[in-house]
């Protein structure tokens, strides 16, 4: 019986200190001085600081990158796509395309440990918003160098200028 109330009384500390937590954070957004978020960290002009360890949107070597797949076969659910065509005058492939979908990436890093380049790792990168599922796909074959490799932003201006097809590879989607 003695063990039975124990627990009881174990159960009820715990939510109420829980509960105690919760009422502490919920009375921090009241507070006078604390600010909105873009007043803390001026969101859109200057990008928001992040800890050292962010697993934020992906970074991409190219030039590096064997098309060996194993990164797509490591991610759990499923939304690299890597487009490859084989050498003519050597051995190995070519990468014709690396693309991301991000509306299924949960950003766990398992696609960065099994690469044996290092070509893809995780970025610092906050926000990518968009308008559109499409924009969720970010086809790193097709961005500039600086943007996929990380010295610059990864931002929905570049995304959406490396979906313009200059020229279409099999003649365009109604063909």
């Amino acid at each position: 019986m003695l063990d039975w109330l124990a627990n009881i009384r174990n159960a009820v500390m715990t939510i109420a200190h829980g509960m105690w937590i919760t009422l502490r954070y919920w009375l921090k957004t009241y507070q006078d001085g604390r600010g909105t978020f873009t007043e803390q960290f001026e969101y859109p002009e200057k990008p928001v600081p992040v800890m050292a360890r962010y697993r934020g949107f992906h970074r991409f070597d190219l030039t590096t990158c064997i098309a060996c797949d194993q990164c797509s076969k490591a991610c759990p659910v499923d939304c690299i796509y890597i487009g490859k065509e084989r050498v003519e005058n050597g051995k190995g492939f070519k990468v014709t395309g690396f693309t991301i979908d991000y509306s299924k990436c949960m950003f766990c890093a398992l696609c960065v440990e099994p690469c044996p380049v290092d070509c893809i790792f995780m970025g610092a990168t906050h926000d990518l918003s968009c308008y559109s599922r499409d924009g969720c796909l970010v086809d790193f074959s097709r961005l500039p160098l600086n943007v996929s490799w990380g010295r610059s932003t990864l931002n929905p201006t570049a995304v959406a200028a490396s979906k313009v097809l200059i020229d279409p590879v099999h003649g365009g989607p109604n063909q």
